[in-house]
């Protein structure tokens, strides 16, 4: 369980500015085979573990085998079991369901996103009586995309427009979601038990479960992400063996860099990247934060063509991808992103009433070799971008970027306060129902700590597996500093927990210590690692009635405010 592999290296002789980066830390790694810099390889599967237990060698490499699925789909369950339990409560629209859950009725319905009475006038008239639904074929104006309330919706097609329908999808997502990132933290780092703790770590912050509860579309958005970055991976592996793969061997087998090759082979269809596209597609269909993703990821996918190019001996890796990969890897990212997010839009283009669907339908001018359609789509997308970034409304809860890493402003979601006797209050005075978005205190202060150590590991140490980390990280926040001005939430934030769990699993990755390590260096370091994971999951535990809105003593809830900020 170590991040301290060798980091990518040429065949070429090591820059002199290397040698003086030693003494700010920096040490080069020793050189090793040309097909394991291109592909890193998964270790045999690890059966230390599993023979400490006195299982005979067959048996245990059988169960390590195993436990590259069978420890995602239990850390899977694990996260499912917190997501679905007792979905339906509260029995009341929490914070801005009042808009999704709706707009994903409507697009049923209606294929756009029809119009309600007052929102919040509407809610107790549809929980008290699910027949009378008040809605009408006007288009109304929204504000978002609409793929994250046609996810919405699917739920509301089983369980109908009450708190378990609108809510059950985001529960799948999310308990997916800690499915995809035990694989994905598996391949990043070439362990299952980092994998594992990836997706661990994932399934108790309390801001993705409050999420995962609740009918919001952030929550949508970092799904997608999550799996357009899975599917870069893939592609980088598959890409980079098939370069391996085209290069010249010795007469021992051993293959060695050639820059003919390496500046001129191809890499072949790349599928992965497509499905990449498509799901960078729908993350910007739900809100376009998505956007930010698509920009970010193709400098990445580009910078690790340039890596694989260099390390497969091209003279000219920068020439190399422009030539042989840059057409293609914007094509399969950026095109294809736009294509599904067109396709989103289908029940609006079919439809007569849709807000703005005809708006371009008699007006001529510049642009008028454009279909109407899109020209009018186009009108409506810039009256959203107008409202979006002209939302300066203030809000009890909303708080700058700037404090989001360190938990400054929880947004609270939901609050009641049953008296003695009602609602499961058994005191004599007061009690409080609440559901505060709130990450796990002690994972995201953590995550500070490990996004510096990422930094260093990326910086001095050129570790493509902590840039690609950062990248997802930046893409996600770096954003939101350019709106000081807009109403926004921490609860946006849920979009990049996902990767702040990947950087703190690979800081305790380096807390159990390099390869090679002594004994004794290994155990101090495992114990301090599992000390600080352990404690994570206590502070889970302690927080977990304000993510569910249990009913507990004023003075319990009280105590989990730990800053006035919080309150």
């Amino acid at each position: 369980m170590s991040v301290d592999e060798p980091r990518e290296v040429t065949y070429r002789q090591s820059i002199p500015w290397e040698r003086r980066l030693r003494r700010f830390g920096y040490v080069e790694p020793p050189r090793t085979e040309v097909r394991d810099r291109l592909v890193a390889p998964f270790p045999e599967p690890g059966t230390w573990a599993w023979r400490t237990l006195g299982l005979s060698s067959a048996t245990a490499s059988r169960l390590a085998r195993w436990s590259g699925w069978g420890g995602p789909l239990l850390v899977a369950l694990l996260a499912g079991l917190t997501r679905f339990w007792a979905l339906g409560s509260p029995r009341t629209v929490v914070f801005d369901e009042t808009y999704y859950a709706k707009d994903a009725w409507s697009l049923l319905r209606l294929g756009y996103e029809g119009t309600w009475p007052d929102r919040k006038i509407a809610d107790p008239q549809i929980l008290a009586h699910p027949q009378v639904i008040p809605l009408t074929d006007g288009g109304s104006f929204v504000a978002h995309p609409p793929t994250g309330k046609w996810v919405i919706a699917l739920g509301e097609t089983v369980f109908g427009l009450t708190p378990l329908g609108w809510r059950v999808m985001p529960a799948l997502l999310g308990t997916l979601s800690v499915l995809m990132l035990c694989r994905i933290g598996r391949r990043l780092f070439r362990s299952t038990a980092m994998g594992c703790l990836a997706g661990a770590l994932l399934a108790v912050d309390g801001l993705h479960l409050v999420m995962s509860r609740t009918a919001l579309l952030d929550l949508v958005v970092m799904f997608f992400v999550l799996a357009a970055f899975g599917c870069l991976l893939v592609d980088r592996d598959k890409a980079r063996a098939r370069l391996a793969a085209a290069l010249p061997a010795d007469e021992r087998g051993r293959i060695r860099p050639d820059g003919h090759t390496g500046d001129h082979a191809g890499t072949g269809l790349r599928p992965w990247r497509l499905a990449a596209g498509v799901f960078l597609g729908l993350a910007a269909s739900t809100k376009w934060n998505g956007l930010y993703f698509l920009a970010f990821f193709v400098v990445l996918t580009l910078l690790w063509d340039v890596g694989a190019r260099r390390v497969a001996g091209a003279y000219r890796p920068y020439r190399a991808v422009l030539r042989k990969d840059f057409g293609w890897s914007t094509l399969s990212l950026v095109p294809v992103a736009a294509l599904t997010y067109l396709a989103t839009w289908t029940g609006w283009f079919r439809s007569d009433n849709g807000y703005g669907r005809h708006w371009a339908d008699h007006r001529g001018g510049t642009w008028s070799w454009i279909p109407a359609p899109l020209r009018s789509l186009w009108h409506y997308e810039h009256d959203v971008y107008q409202f979006n970034v002209g939302l300066h409304t203030p809000h009890t809860y909303e708080s700058n970027p700037w404090s989001w890493l360190v938990l400054g402003r929880p947004v609270l979601f939901h609050y009641e306060s049953p008296g003695p006797g009602q609602d499961g209050c058994r005191t004599t005075v007061d009690c409080s129902q609440a559901i505060v978005a709130l990450g796990t205190p002690l994972l995201w202060w953590a995550s500070c700590c490990a996004l510096v150590y990422l930094l260093h590991r990326w910086a001095l140490r050129r570790d493509w597996r902590a840039g690609a980390v950062l990248c997802a990280t930046g893409a996600g926040y770096l954003p939101w500093f350019l709106y000081q001005d807009r109403t926004v939430f921490s609860f946006y934030a849920v979009v990049f927990v996902p990767y702040l769990c990947l950087a703190v699993t690979m800081m305790a990755g380096a807390m159990a210590g390099p390869p090679g390590a002594g004994e004794a260096r290994r155990i101090r370091g495992l114990v301090a690692a599992g000390v600080l994971v352990l404690l994570i999951a206590w502070n889970f535990v302690y927080f977990f009635p304000i993510y569910t809105g249990q009913t507990i003593p004023y003075a319990d809830w009280r105590a989990r405010m730990w800053f006035d900020t919080w309150v």
